[in-house]
């Protein structure tokens, strides 16, 4: 196969020459995992360094990457403009009609200078050709049937670079120490180079069949990494209800790209794609079916409602291993998939100016109904799963209101201090003998372990959303995209959504802070005595919740902070209102009062959870939950009690109902078939054999041959029998016989002659 190289345009910065060659970093982990399989072993327990040092080049390379993607932004040498905003758009194509680097001058109307953005960067091969013929070698350039592979560098791919190699590199580190003298050390650092190879691939795509390869990759990674502990069944259990379950909703995804290659008159090309929807050039019902067919690969890949039962039973692998799934992995590419085919959404599901959807309605159910099984969890590692669970409804449900930017931002955010909640949950674990109940092993560690209860409470504070930490910015920017509430004017009016952010709001709030009352307060219900864990544990955890801190102040509404430190993030990371290939998306206005708002709702739901259990450790510091409540007062409580502590009792309904009625009907059916059919069919083959087998022996084998080989002797018996009493060795009856034979010989010539 011959491989070609997208030319690169001279109007581009040559100082940006690193998005050219952004694919080495995938390409850096995918070589850790090979040197890891064939060496790790000789390395023995310091097989480590090998992952440590590849994803510490490829997060060098990832800043590296993002500080040349900011610098592109920057304001124009001309500040004159009219109030007719002017556009000035290059674009690169090779022959093939690749889009090259370029870069774009949006100029927009009003005073000041112009932002100069620039357009998506594609480096691309020819991964293969399917066209027919002797000649089907890639060469032709032009060739519709050329697939590419390559690089797709703009705003989203940059943000996810360093997202997913920064939160790696903490896991690696963190990794040594929490898993160190592990059975499997060696295939746990293989298979973390390989899941941090398959993301980097995935979000690196520069079309739909290479992100679909990339999505499976990262499916198959969670799989052995979830299941790392396979001895014990559970784990198995657990990893292949991840496994069938993404495989549900990927059926989803392979019809949507299907439908939308043929849409895009056979192309795989994101670009062209989503330029194409942008257009109109993709018919409405086109759109509208390709999208509820993506919605279900989003909905089982980051763990929407009804698809999001695998992903808390995803805590059965190592906890460095959930943060990264949860943080910046796995559960984060479907969120990522809309952002990327972001105009087929908006066009298919008629994202502007409407007020419900199908994607903000699963987001926002997501929200509400995560957070309420998060409450009725023992296992810290699973209420802050069923937080994931929520806060992925929170993105989904912002990118189904038209806030992409409030997405994306969340995305970031949530990032960073779900890995600091995740890893800080792993050295709870590490310091209380491996368990992760709260109320069996945990209780007042706030003493005991003052750097990681610090550490945990900012990462809990971000995830409430409480000012001026990470989560209070991108939580309060979803709700303003929302423009459920008066004076945002969102892209549309999606008052139903906004009642979703504002539950959630207070949801997470309440389940959190039973979180910290648990395992922080009261009196310590374990034994021996917890301490905090080493460097290597505690590093991490500083780091992640320092960036918990000061994340939320990247995109800072410029009502509030002046243009010189406002919306930062949406000028790095959104596209320019005039890329041909993303949609014009409007943007809502800061709320002092909708922030205020948000923010009491927390703050009263962290209140009464705090009286509540300030009441109950004062009349014992070792108790965890009031006896004779409401719920065992009240039927009703009682029952929705069941039904949480049941999820839903979906579980049930895949298990015992999907799976088991499927599999039942089945399994009867193969038996009856190898009882009736296929035991008979060998049955009577084998009866057929001895039958067979009986005649051959009587007749073929005893009459035929045995006689013929019988008969043969016979003769040799009696030839030799005859010829014995000739040769007498006399002579004058030698000469006798030749002389009669002589006499008959010479009597037949002359009848015949």
């Amino acid at each position: 196969m011959n491989l070609f190289a997208v030319e690169a345009s001279t109007t581009f910065d040559p100082d940006a020459a690193i998005f050219g060659w952004v694919g080495i970093i995938p390409a850096i982990m995918a070589l850790s995992f090979l040197l890891t399989l064939f060496i790790g072993k000789r390395l023995g327990k310091h097989v480590h360094f090998i992952g440590l040092a590849a994803i510490s080049v490829s997060f060098l390379l990832s800043l590296v990457t993002a500080f040349s993607w900011i610098t592109a932004h920057g304001p124009d040498e001309k500040d004159d403009h009219s109030e007719d905003a002017a556009v000035i758009t290059e674009y690169a194509a090779d022959d093939a009609g690749s889009f090259g680097p370029l870069t774009e001058l949006a100029v927009e109307a009003g005073d000041g200078p112009a932002e100069a953005r620039p357009n998506p960067v594609v480096t691309s091969w020819c991964w293969f050709d399917t066209s027919d013929g002797p000649n089907s070698n890639c060469d032709d350039r032009g060739a519709s049937k050329n697939i590419a592979i390559g690089t797709l560098v703009d705003g989203q791919s940059v943000l996810m670079l360093v997202v997913v190699t920064f939160i790696s590199l903490l896991v690696h580190v963190f990794s040594t120490d929490y898993v160190g003298g592990d059975r499997r050390y060696t295939h746990y650092f293989a298979f973390l180079s390989l899941f941090t190879a398959s993301m980097l691939f995935m979000v690196l795509s520069v079309s739909t069949l290479q992100l679909i390869v990339g999505w499976e990759l990262v499916g198959v990674c969670s799989f052995a990494l979830i299941g790392h502990w396979w001895e014990e069944k559970p784990n198995t259990d657990a990893a292949l209800k991840a496994f069938l379950t993404n495989r549900v909703g990927d059926i989803g995804l392979l019809i949507g790209m299907t439908i939308l290659f043929f849409a895009a008159n056979n192309s795989f090309d994101i670009i062209e794609l989503n330029t194409l929807a942008v257009d109109g050039a993709i018919g409405h019902g086109t759109l509208t079916v390709a999208s509820l067919c993506l919605m279900a690969a989003v909905m089982s890949k980051s763990g929407q409602f009804v698809l999001h039962t695998w992903l808390p039973d995803a805590m059965a692998g190592p906890t460095p291993v959930s943060a990264l799934i949860h943080a910046a992995t796995m559960v984060v590419a479907g969120v990522y998939m809309i952002g990327r085919l972001y105009p087929v959404f908006w066009n298919g599901l008629n994202i502007p100016g409407s007020s419900i959807n199908a994607m903000a309605l699963v987001g926002g159910i997501t929200v509400v109904g995560g957070g309420l099984l998060a409450f009725v969890q023992n296992d810290i590692k699973k209420v802050l799963a069923y937080s994931t669970v929520s806060q992925l409804g929170y993105m989904v449900m912002a990118l189904g209101v038209g806030a992409w930017t409030a997405g994306m931002f969340h995305l970031f955010t949530h990032a960073i201090f779900k890995a600091c909640l995740f890893l800080g949950a792993g050295a709870l674990s590490h310091a209380c003998h491996h368990s992760f109940d709260m109320k069996a092993e945990m209780g007042g560690l706030r003493k005991l372990m003052p750097k990681t209860y610090l550490t945990f409470m900012i990462g809990t504070g971000a995830l409430i959303g409480i000012f001026p930490l990470a989560g209070f910015w991108s939580k309060d920017e979803i709700l303003v995209g929302t423009g459920g509430f008066p004076g945002t004017d969102a892209n549309g009016t999606y008052y139903l959504p906004f009642a979703f952010g504002i539950i959630g709001a207070a949801l997470t709030a309440a389940y959190m802070t039973r979180v910290i009352m648990l395992t922080f307060f009261g009196e310590y219900r374990g034994h021996d005595t917890p301490h905090d864990p080493g460097p290597r544990m505690m590093i991490p955890l500083q780091l992640l919740a320092f960036g918990a801190v000061v994340a939320g102040f990247l995109n800072m509404p410029k009502d509030w902070v002046g243009d010189r430190f406002g919306l930062i993030f949406e000028h790095w990371v959104e596209p320019a209102s005039s890329v041909a290939s993303f949609p014009a998306i409007g943007h809502g206005k800061a709320s002092i009062p909708l922030a205020i708002l948000a923010t009491l709702v927390g703050v009263v739901a962290v209140f009464l959870t705090h009286a509540y259990y300030q009441r109950l450790f004062a009349k014992n510091p070792r108790a965890t939950e009031v006896t004779g409540g409401l719920r065992d007062r009240n039927k009703y409580a009682r029952g929705f009690h069941t039904l949480l502590s049941e999820k839903y009792y979906l579980d049930h309904l895949y298990t015992d109902g999907i799976a088991a009625g499927t599999k039942g009907w089945m399994a009867r059916g193969t038996y009856w078939f190898n009882q009736n059919i296929l035991d008979n069919v060998i049955n009577y083959a084998g009866k057929g054999a001895v039958v067979g087998g009986q005649f051959l022996y009587r007749f073929i084998d005893q009459g035929a041959i045995d006689g013929s080989v019988n008969g043969a002797g016979l003769t040799a018996l009696s030839s030799g029998g005859f010829l014995r009493r000739v040769q007498s060795g006399k002579v004058r009856q030698y000469a006798t016989l030749m002389f009669g034979a002589a006499t008959v010989l010479a009597a037949i010539f002359v009848v015949a002659i």
